[in-house]
């Protein structure tokens, strides 16, 4: 087990707020045009505009029920402050809901209780749990995170939830279960997808892992932020949260999580493997075919947006959690 203070920690909290989160599914293989520094530039000047009475109390009103837990002394800090709310919830990618990433709005339709998760495949315990399930049997607590987007965004998060190992130890996989599938909530009449004309989208959302990677200590599943339950446009109820992973690894509105021998198919892989594999470990030696990973943008740093750039660092910085497995 690493030490109390990763290298990566600073020797203070730096919590100064909440969280900017850009959950990064941005893919449109015949709409690309302008590229990721257009498509950015257009959304973050969305999430800068001052909302007017009625759109702040609407905005407001989706940020979830206080959800007070513990804090993790392990993942109490990063070397980085957190950024403000107003771009962690303003701000996000939701294809389910349309490809704006001002989507916070028209993902409120998600419906969200009752909820439930199945765990399925090759487990000894098979089980359907609901909310209050999955919050009395694995004890919640809050973990700060980095969080690395795949088009060279990032930032700190403040999520709730619990390490997935304790879900997987009380599923009890089989001994042939190799991967775990992760599928997000699908119905066409209420997550209508993207407007652009792509046929054969992948629907539902999946994503997956390696049963290694599921076990280790970083790997986790949020129902909360910022000390709230789970806002609709971060994926409430549940979602999967990887630090040293690309965002779009991380599945929201989990309805179902499925042991299996083979490596499952995952959304993105699926539409352009040589774009988003199915590891997307943050690496910053990988660049993407379209840009360089070499540096991220802090969102929320700096004044009047002029937001700072730093180097990438390979696993997100967490390389000492992560680093074995892919060795």
């Amino acid at each position: 087990m690493p030490s109390l203070r990763p290298d990566w920690q600073s020797p203070s909290r730096l919590i100064t707020s909440e969280s900017a989160f850009f959950n990064r599914r941005r893919f449109i293989k015949t709409a690309i045009g302008a590229g990721v520094g257009a498509s950015m530039v257009t959304a973050l000047g969305g999430c800068r505009r001052s909302l007017s009475s009625s759109e702040r109390r609407q905005f407001e009103a989706t940020l979830g029920e206080p959800l007070r837990v513990e804090a993790n002394p392990n993942f109490a800090q990063v070397d980085r402050s957190i950024t403000e709310q107003k771009y962690a919830s303003r701000f996000n990618n939701f294809y389910e809901f349309g490809q704006s990433k001002t989507i916070w709005s028209e993902a409120q339709a998600l419906p969200v209780d009752p909820w439930q998760v199945e765990v399925t495949g090759l487990v000894n315990n098979p089980q359907t749990y609901d909310l209050d399930d999955l919050r009395q049997k694995f004890p919640l607590e809050e973990r700060v995170y980095r969080f690395r987007c795949v088009e060279a965004w990032a930032m700190v998060v403040p999520w709730i939830g619990f390490p997935m190992r304790l879900l997987l130890e009380a599923a009890a996989p089989q001994p042939a279960a190799k991967f775990v599938r992760f599928e997000s909530f699908y119905d066409p009449e209420i997550t209508p997808g993207p407007t652009f004309s792509l046929s054969n989208l992948p629907w539902p959302y999946h994503e997956g892992l390696r049963l290694e990677e599921m076990a280790n200590e970083l790997a986790f599943f949020a129902v909360g932020i910022y000390g709230r339950t789970l806002p609709k446009q971060h994926g409430a109820p549940i979602r999967a949260v990887l630090p040293w992973k690309y965002g779009f690894k991380g599945a929201k509105s989990i309805v179902k999580i499925e042991f299996t021998a083979e490596q499952p198919a995952t959304y993105w892989n699926t539409l352009s493997p040589n774009e988003y594999g199915f590891e997307a470990n943050v690496n910053p030696e990988i660049p993407h075919p379209r840009w360089s990973q070499e540096t991220e943008k802090l969102i929320g740093s700096g004044s009047q947006g002029d937001w700072e750039r730093k180097p990438t660092v390979i696993y997100n910085g967490y390389g000492d959690y992560v680093a074995q497995l892919y060795k």
